[in-house]
């Protein structure tokens, strides 16, 4: 890569992120969720241990506490998995745990959904609750002498729950007082913070992308086992919504990303599932098109380490 190359990158990336602290704030999903695992106490895990002749020490083991496939509780852990999708959704990866960076613009739409999510999964666990001696009534069955009362709240009410927040990323502003040197260097590093997320932004949608594409050509390829392969129609809207999320999300650090999801987005327009299961000639079309986007991708995802380092150099 030249020099001119990687400066113009370098620059594109610092415009980048300079919007992405204007236009973002950091978002975190709280998740507090009842445990249902639990490790056996020393004289069970030497019992256990003892079975296959192994020392105690050695051996690690645990009891599951309740069956997570009950009805009930799939229903529980549907709703966190949707709170965590819609997250995810609408916000950008931060080189921070459990922070992600949302528009500014959609904080209230953020709070409102995952407030009512939460309303939802609170009906839900009152729901479990109801079942909760039957759920309880199958662990002693299941577990037998493993089995033992205390492991199990009186109630679940309170246990499941989630909650947002929204930590300043910045360093405090009464540090400028107090230590200009120290308040400065806070300032490079958030920016670098900010730098490297634009990167996370930019490696995320290839990604996807690429998952996305393989995913569509491997449906619209042949036979499996004898038989035609399973289109869904996911195969197509998935990648629908991934432009709507590009779009909405876009950091525009990027051109030869930016030209690419351009370039996919249009082999794909107007281009619907049944048509594809009743038009062989157009899955071969579509297949052909993007086998180009997918070659593309993969030359960038290659190249990505070594464009990353070339940023951090400078």
């Amino acid at each position: 890569m030249s020099t001119t190359v990687a400066s113009t990158e370098t620059h594109a990336a610092s415009n980048a992120s300079q919007r992405l602290r204007m236009s973002m704030a950091a978002a975190k999903l709280s998740v507090t969720w009842l445990g249902t695992r639990k490790a056996l106490n020393t004289e069970q895990r030497d019992q256990a241990a003892g079975s296959f002749g192994a020392a105690g020490k050695f051996v690690s083991a645990g009891k599951k506490l309740l069956d997570t496939s009950h009805p009930a509780f799939k229903t529980v852990t549907s709703i966190r998995g949707r709170a965590i999708s819609y997250w995810k959704s609408i916000s950008l990866p931060f080189p921070e745990p459990g922070i992600r960076l949302i528009k500014q613009a959609e904080i209230d739409r953020f709070s409102g959904q995952i407030q009512r999510l939460r309303v939802e999964l609170r009906d839900a666990v009152e729901a479990m609750q109801s079942q909760y001696s039957e759920l309880k009534e199958q662990a002693r069955v299941r577990l037998g002498d493993l089995f033992n009362p205390a492991d199990y709240p009186v109630t679940l009410v309170g246990l499941f729950d989630f909650d947002v927040e929204f930590p300043s990323v910045e360093p405090p502003e009464y540090m400028r007082t107090l230590s200009p040197e120290l308040y400065a260097q806070e300032c490079q590093r958030m920016q670098s913070r900010f730098e490297e997320a634009v990167q996370l932004a930019e490696q995320a949608f290839m990604t996807e992308l690429s998952r996305l594409v393989e995913h569509l050509a491997e449906r619209l390829s042949g036979e499996q086992d004898g038989s035609p392969k399973i289109f869904r129609d996911s195969a197509v809207t998935n990648i629908s919504e991934f432009f709507d999320r590009f779009r909405r999300l876009n950091v525009r650090s990027n051109q030869e990303l930016d030209e690419l999801v351009g370039q996919a987005q249009q082999i794909m327009r107007g281009v619907n599932p049944q048509e594809l299961r009743d038009r062989p000639a157009l899955q071969q079309h579509i297949t052909e098109q993007m086998s180009v986007v997918q070659n593309r991708l993969d030359t960038m995802l290659i190249d990505r380490p070594r464009r990353n380092i070339l940023r951090r150099s400078r």
